[in-house]
């Protein structure tokens, strides 16, 4: 078989003595970060910046005031998308030992209102008690006076949002087990609604907003009466009480005035 003239002044195939090498130092880099990797990042951790918690002397340093304006300033930063990055392992370390919430926050199961979220508040910040048509009951009621005689909460803040199912429930009398208990407990709201919004129906948003508004006034106003506890706290100005709307469209919170 003969061979032209360009095939025979073609370089000859040869041997790359470099590959070894490079073979061999990526396959030593490989098991350098399996064995070492966990321990330097061990390392990085322990020796990283500790996130900013709150302790016994900034729980105890907070006014009601300060702790609303807290949640105010939160929202304000969700509704903007501008909720600040955290790091959450690291907040579940310096967590660890112990807890001091500066709010309890009473909100909706509804899935679309998780208030650590909204509030833009992280591991340890807050309270949050949830069920539907943020009601109130007795282990609610003791949950609070947990949060804020035994463990230092400075504030209360009842959290109801548009749209609510619990309370198109009410509205609409439906009865379903433990539910319809539930949902008799909003039907006062309903009837603290002026006589002139019609038709009271579910189908009625307006009636269903002002139903949901007059819930959140209603369980703020229970909570006094219901608790000598959280009452004489309110009276002496150790904590305070505060309530608002979710718009489940915006993701902003109408902040009632107190």
């Amino acid at each position: 078989m003969k061979m032209g003239k360009e095939s025979m002044n073609k370089t000859p195939l040869q041997f790359d003595s470099t590959r070894p090498r490079l073979l061999w130092c990526t396959c030593f880099a490989l098991a350098a970060a399996i064995v070492f990797g966990p321990g330097c990042q061990s390392h990085h951790h322990k020796n990283a910046p500790q996130p900013k918690v709150e302790t016994k002397e900034s729980q105890a340093a907070i006014t009601p005031e300060e702790a609303l304006a807290r949640l105010q300033e939160g929202n304000a930063r969700f509704a903007l998308g501008q909720s600040r990055q955290r790091n959450f392992p690291a907040k579940v370390r310096a967590t660890a030992e112990g807890q001091y919430p500066f709010a309890v926050i009473l909100s909706c199961l509804d899935s679309r209102v998780p208030a650590e979220i909204v509030f833009d508040q992280g591991i340890g910040d807050v309270f949050n008690a949830r069920i539907a048509g943020n009601v109130l009951n007795d282990d609610i009621i003791a949950s609070m006076e947990f949060a804020c005689k035994a463990s230092g909460s400075k504030l209360i803040f009842i959290l109801g949002h548009s749209n609510c199912g619990a309370v198109k429930g009410a509205i609409d009398n439906v009865e379903l087990g433990h539910l319809t208990g539930l949902l008799d407990r909003i039907k006062p709201a309903m009837a603290a609604v002026p006589a002139d919004v019609q038709p009271r129906s579910s189908s009625n948003k307006k009636f269903v907003q002002k139903v949901a508004d007059e819930n959140v006034h209603l369980v703020m106003k229970q909570i006094r009466e219901r608790s000598p506890v959280l009452r004489e706290m309110l009276d002496q100005n150790k904590i305070g009480i505060a309530g608002g709307m979710y718009d489940l469209a915006t993701g902003e919170i109408h902040f009632f005035p107190n």
